[in-house]
């Protein structure tokens, strides 16, 4: 038989540890949502680099697909630190 006291204890660690995984949850969403709108941004900036690459006629199409392949992959290392914790560098 359960005693009122062992019935309380029970009652009060099940609710700590809702609340914490409920905390846990949200940390990581926030994360993820971080995450992923820097690897969108650094997207855009690839775009835009491209963009000014061709238009300013520096180098050939090659040279500035590979700019924008560079500059996505820091957008992904970014994005990989963001969501480790760490803070992501900027350009």
């Amino acid at each position: 038989m359960i005693t009122a006291k062992a019935s309380l204890l029970v009652t009060i660690v099940t609710c700590t540890l809702t609340v914490t995984a409920y905390a846990n949850a949200t940390e990581n969403a926030k994360e993820r949502r971080d995450a992923r709108d820097t690897k969108q941004s650094s997207r855009q900036d690839a775009r835009e680099t491209k963009r000014d690459c061709r238009e300013a006629n520096e180098k050939n199409n090659a040279d500035c697909r590979q700019d924008k392949r560079s500059d996505k992959q820091k957008g992904r290392q970014e994005s990989r630190a963001v969501r480790a914790g760490k803070p992501a560098t900027t350009k």
